[in-house]
């Protein structure tokens, strides 16, 4: 196969994959309603007496309310929503409030949100209401209250903006997170006393780990008491997080007074994984899923991908999911997707491989500071960033993934998706 003819198959791939992961549809999926029985997954409630509230939080909360909404319909009596920006907006009736939370970093609606939700929730305890709550990534800054008043919005900021780049993994990051909040780790859910209650989640998280989407508002968590000053200590934080946030690190204690309620994972990565090599194998690829390379620092996990890759039989795909870690080093515009094809981009160039493309993009639609999902890359990028007087190192060192790529004309624009499993990684060989 031709590059050009691997380049059409590897976007074809993962549009392919994103079509797999509709929250919309998922939600749909997961919820009926027949006379006064609302079921849930596995779990029914009788809302004859009894009004219906939700909570939803991330960057498929609106994708998930409208297709709550397909199924339920009038009989949500009010809602409270933190998303970002999203042309479903104009499918929620009067009854939905929706605040555009901050992603990476809270905002003040992400504060007011938490506030809306805590007074939606007060209520369902006083008339026994059932609560659905809708979890996605991208929660973790878009709904928030801190757990010391002394804790202010800037410093929520500050506090985001040094974890996401310090280079620790998105685990670390929620222990951290869930220690200096009144929303995370379980505490959104604890309010309720009296309510019935289920969780529905679109995971950006591994498997078995569902408590960390959106750092868990819902689920219970077994976090040791000492993680997160062992995390701030391990990336050199302490010195760079305001006193306030320090303070509350070393007074974290868990929640565990978290009423046991039923949850439903309606998609997560592995789905998406799976779709993406079921097409791969349509289009007659030998494809192989590389569950293992999923969370490792980026310049390590580009290395296992494409040492693995070019050992397939050819035509060959390689796919793998997961989120790299990614250490910030200057102040350009680009994430972690955009790193990824940058990395294998100089590598390929480096070893002059031929006929090699590889794809990485976030289901999102965003990929850190770029508004991009990812990039695309083969071995004519460099030379033909050489041909624009481009130097991919300067752009690597600079963290300016995306102005590198858009110089190219090789970003993967999708807009925000309504979803958010993870990334998608993409070898081609052929």
């Amino acid at each position: 196969m031709t590059t050009t003819e691997l380049r059409n198959a590897a976007l074809d791939i993962f549009q392919h994959a994103l079509r797999s992961v509709d929250a919309r549809a998922a939600t749909r999926h997961a919820v009926s309603l027949q006379d006064s029985i609302l079921r849930v997954g596995d779990s029914e409630f009788d809302v004859a007496n009894r009004p219906v509230y939700v909570v939803g939080i991330g960057k498929a909360a609106l994708s998930m309310a409208v297709g709550l909404i397909d199924r339920v319909g009038t009989k949500i009596a009010r809602a409270v929503i933190s998303t970002g920006p999203s042309s479903l907006i104009s499918s929620l009736p009067p009854t939905h409030a929706v605040f555009y939370g901050g992603h990476p970093f809270p905002n003040q609606q992400s504060l007011d949100a938490a506030q809306a939700a805590f007074e939606l929730l007060d209520r369902a305890n006083l008339e026994r209401a059932v609560v659905i709550f809708l979890i996605s990534g991208g929660g973790s800054a878009m709904m928030e209250s801190p757990i010391s008043n002394d804790i202010t919005l800037e410093d929520l900021q500050r506090t985001n903006r040094q974890l996401i780049t310090c280079g620790a993994s998105i685990n670390e990051i929620n222990v951290v997170r869930r220690s200096i909040s009144a929303v995370k780790g379980g505490r959104l859910a604890g309010r309720l006393t009296e309510a019935g209650l289920v969780t529905l989640i679109v995971s950006d998280t591994n498997s078995g780990d569902e408590s960390s989407v959106a750092s868990g508002p819902t689920l219970p968590t077994a976090d040791d008491q000492s993680k997160p000053l062992e995390i701030t200590d391990r990336y050199s934080l302490s010195a760079l997080l305001p006193e306030s946030v320090v303070s509350a690190i070393r007074n974290y204690n868990a929640n565990t007074n978290i009423k046991p309620h039923p949850f439903y994972i309606l998609l997560d990565n592995n789905m998406a994984v799976r779709a993406t090599a079921e097409r791969a194998r349509e289009l007659s690829f030998n494809t192989t899923i590389a569950f293992d390379i999923n969370e490792q620092p980026v310049d390590e996990g580009v290395n296992l991908l494409l040492t693995r890759a070019l050992g397939m039989e050819q035509p060959g795909c390689l796919i793998s999911g997961g989120e790299f870690s990614c250490r910030v080093s200057g102040d350009g515009r680009g994430g972690r997707n955009l790193e990824t094809v940058l990395r294998c981009a100089i590598k390929l160039h480096e070893d002059a491989q031929k006929s090699t493309v590889v794809l990485s993009a976030g289901t999102d639609g965003i990929d850190g500071s770029s508004f991009a999902a990812g990039a695309i890359a083969d071995e004519t990028t460099i030379p033909r960033a050489h041909e624009l007087g481009l130097d991919p190192v300067e752009f690597l060192q600079d963290s300016n993934s995306h102005v590198f790529f858009e110089n190219l004309d090789d970003l993967i624009v999708t807009g925000p998706t309504g979803t958010n499993v993870r990334d998608i990684r993409i070898v081609l060989t052929g």
